[in-house]
C-alpha cells in the first residue's frame, strides 16, 4: 500500500508541473521539470512489488542475466537525472537563454544513448551514469540555495537527488561484488530510502505552488475581519465580475479591496493638515491605521499618505499588518472561520 500511495503522490506532482506548463510558457527548462518528476512518478510506479513482479514475467530470464524490472528502473532514474541535469544547467551563468535549447539536446541524446544502452547492455553502466548526474546535480544544487520560496524547494528537491546518488553508488557497490542491485521493490533497508527521495524530488518539485498556496490562506484568515468591515463600509470597491477562485487571486483581489476601501475612506486622495506626517514606525502607523479603520470617528486623523505602503514593504505586508493591529483592537465583528 505504501508502494502506491508514493507513486499516486508523485505522479500528482507531476500533473501539477504539467498544468504549470499549461498557464506558463513553456520553456526548456519546466518541459525538462515536468519529464524529471514523470520519471520519479514512472520509477515510484515500476517500483511497485506487483508491477516489478510483472515486468520480470515479461521477460523471464531477463536481460544478459538481469531482470527487466530492474534496466526499467536504472532507466526511469536515469531519465530523470538527464532532464534534471538540463535544469541545472540553465542555473549555471555560463550558459545563456539562447544556447541552453542546444545544451538540452546535447543533455538529452547523450542521456537517450545511455537509456539504450542500460536497457540493452548493462545496468551497471546505467547506476554510473546515474551517480554522475545525482553528483552534477547536487553540485548546481548547493551552489543556489537561498532563505526563498525557490531556495526552499531547491533543497528538497536537492537532498533528494543526493538520496538517490547514494543509493545509485550502493547499487554500482553491490554489483561490482556480483550482488543484486538495491532495488526499491525489494525487501532490505534500503526501500525506504527510495521512497523518502522520491517524495522529496516530488514535494521539491512543487514547493513554491505549495508554499504561495499556504502563503495565501493564511492571508485570508488574517486579513477577513478588516476585510470584512472594510467591503461592508465601501460594497463599491468588491466589482461584481471578481469571482476568483483560485486561493491566490482570492487573497490578492481582497488585499486590493481593502487597499481601495481604505483609500475611500481617507478621502480619496485628500492631504489634511490635521493628520501631520505618518510615524516613520511601520507598526506604529499600521497600529494607527487600523485604530482609525475600526472608529473612523475617533480620535486617529488619516489621510492618503498614511495609506499608502511604508517604503520597502509591499502592499500585501502591509495590509497584512494592518490587519494584525486590527485584531488586536478591542469590540472587532468576530466572523465565523470561513474564509
Amino acid at each position: 500500500m505504501t508502494f502506491w500511495l508514493t507513486a499516486l503522490l508523485i505522479w500528482m506532482a507531476a500533473g501539477a508541473r504539467v498544468g504549470r506548463v499549461l498557464v506558463k510558457p513553456a520553456t526548456t527548462a519546466r518541459v525538462a521539470i515536468v519529464v524529471a518528476v514523470a520519471s520519479v512518478a514512472a520509477a515510484a510506479t515500476v517500483s511497485v512489488p506487483e508491477i516489478a513482479l510483472a515486468l520480470d514475467n515479461l521477460v523471464p530470464h531477463g536481460i544478459n542475466g538481469m531482470m527487466f524490472g530492474d534496466r526499467m528502473t536504472v532507466a526511469a532514474w536515469l531519465l530523470f537525472t538527464v532532464a534534471t541535469s538540463v535544469v541545472a544547467a540553465a542555473a549555471w551563468p555560463v550558459v545563456s537563454r539562447q544556447n541552453l535549447r542546444q545544451i538540452a539536446l546535447v543533455i538529452y541524446g547523450i542521456g537517450l544513448i545511455a537509456i539504450a544502452l542500460t536497457v540493452a547492455w548493462s545496468v551497471l553502466f546505467g547506476w554510473v551514469m546515474t551517480l554522475l548526474g545525482c553528483v552534477f546535480i547536487a553540485v548546481t544544487g548547493l551552489r543556489n540555495l537561498d532563505w526563498t520560496a525557490l531556495g526552499r524547494g531547491i533543497a528538497l528537491y536537492t537532498f533528494g537527488t543526493i538520496v538517490v546518488g547514494v543509493l545509485a553508488a550502493l547499487s554500482i557497490r553491490r554489483l561490482a561484488i556480483g550482488e543484486l542491485p538495491a532495488r526499491p521493490s525489494a525487501p532490505g533497508w534500503y526501500w525506504p530510502l527510495w521512497q523518502i527521495a522520491s517524495l522529496l524530488i516530488a514535494v521539491g518539485a512543487v514547493w513554491i505552488v505549495i508554499e504561495l498556496w499556504v502563503r495565501a490562506r493564511v492571508l485570508l484568515r488574517q486579513i477577513r475581519p478588516l476585510h470584512h468591515t472594510m467591503t461592508k463600509r465601501f460594497p463599491e470597491v468588491v466589482a461584481h465580475d471578481q469571482t476568483s477562485s483560485a486561493t491566490q487571486l482570492k487573497a490578492s483581489d481582497h488585499v486590493a479591496q481593502i487597499m481601495d476601501a481604505l483609500y475611500l475612506q481617507s478621502g480619496g486622495g485628500v492631504e489634511l493638515a490635521a493628520a501631520g506626517m505618518p510615524p516613520g514606525s511601520a507598526a506604529e502607523r499600521a497600529e494607527l491605521v487600523a485604530r482609525w479603520a475600526h472608529n473612523p470617528l475617533g480620535d486617529v486623523i488619516v489621510d492618503a499618505r498614511w495609506i499608502a505602503p511604508p517604503q520597502g514593504v509591499s502592499p500585501r505586508g502591509w495590509v497584512q499588518a494592518i490587519a494584525r493591529a486590527f485584531d488586536a483592537e478591542p469590540g472587532h465583528p468576530a466572523l465565523s472561520p470561513r474564509a
